[in-house]
């Protein structure tokens, strides 16, 4: 789903802002929406994006907002919020040559917001405080839809202090929000909540093309797990909405699902738990993304496995003599 034709839906949380301005790096599709919330709340905002168009665009949207040529016009921010797609690129933005680090005054709180790897967050982390600079990381769960809606569950890595400093800021897009642990907490929670998700994805693809095969309408069977203890997030919100209807427009692409599943499977080998099942999903995440185009939204996976069983979740279709094809 794209934001640049989307409307923005949420109405503007009353949550008191502090008197500050806040940089945001990042305005795809999640970082629009979520970068709208701020606007709605009345924060006054420094944007800048890789793309000059999104960039501009958002700026004429948004009297409050301002838009940044270069890093360097971050340095009067007292917050910085990356919505990045990883943590190369984080590193590029914050710790290179001329980078954030370069910028920010000590006593400035960088928050990331995106889906980056904890250890290297932590690393971030240090090298921060080195400079009098604090870091949080507040990944988000929800997607574009949520976004859109300032509903989106947020997941917070840092010290109390510093995420009391950014929380009214936060809760002007999330509607939930946990304090995990310290710095590189939410970001390992993050991973390990999509890579449940991915599982709940794909074990619901199986057993729909198992009752398909068997002459089960996959509509039918979906009442029948969504009021049942097989029932699960994707089951509940995306397979009517998204398989079924063959749009696949959740917002979140394959690829960006299968950098979580990474994630999550790195730290649980850094942690020696093993993941039998985790395993076995990372490989055929990975084989599903190799054989889909590059921008596939993450619920055209269950294409891959469609092509695999050589079965359709289409519906059942009976003819006048009531046999079905």
């Amino acid at each position: 789903m794209s934001t640049e034709n989307a409307a923005i839906v949420n109405e503007p949380r009353q949550v008191p802002l502090p008197n500050r301005t806040v940089g945001l790096i990042g305005l795809g599709a999640m970082g629009a929406p979520i970068a709208q919330n701020f606007a709605n709340a009345g924060q006054a905002l420094v944007v800048r994006d890789a793309d000059p168009t999104a960039q501009e665009r958002f700026v004429e949207g948004n009297r409050t907002a301002v838009s940044a040529s270069d890093l360097a016009e971050f340095a009067a921010c007292d917050v910085v919020v990356l919505i990045l797609p990883n943590s190369d690129i984080v590193d590029q933005v914050v710790l290179a040559d001329g980078g954030l680090l370069t910028h920010l005054t000590p006593g400035s709180v960088i928050v990331d917001m995106g889906s980056s790897v904890p250890s290297r967050t932590r690393y971030l982390a240090q090298a921060a405080a080195a400079r009098g600079i604090r870091v949080v990381d507040a990944p988000v769960s929800g997607g574009v839809t949520r976004a859109l809606k300032a509903d989106l569950a947020v997941m917070l890595g840092g010290d109390e202090a510093t995420i009391a400093s950014v929380m009214p800021l936060l809760e002007t897009t999330g509607r939930k929000i946990v304090h995990v642990g310290p710095v590189g907490s939410g970001h390992a929670a993050k991973a390990l909540n999509n890579l449940l998700s991915a599982t709940g994805l794909v074990a619901a693809a199986e057993v729909l093309l198992v009752g398909r095969k068997f002459g089960i309408d996959p509509s039918t069977l979906l009442s029948v797990i969504n009021a049942s203890s097989g029932r699960n997030q994707a089951t509940d919100t995306k397979y009517e909405q998204f398989i079924f209807s063959r749009t696949y427009a959740s917002g979140f692409g394959a690829q960006l699902m299968r950098k979580d599943i990474g994630i999550a499977l790195d730290l649980a080998r850094q942690q020696d738990v093993p993941t039998v099942l985790g395993d076995v999903l990372g490989r055929m995440w990975g084989d599903a993304v190799d054989g889909l185009d590059a921008g596939a939204d993450h619920t055209e996976v269950v294409r891959y496995l469609e092509q695999l069983s050589a079965v359709s979740l289409d519906a059942l279709i009976t003819d006048t003599n009531g046999s079905s094809n």
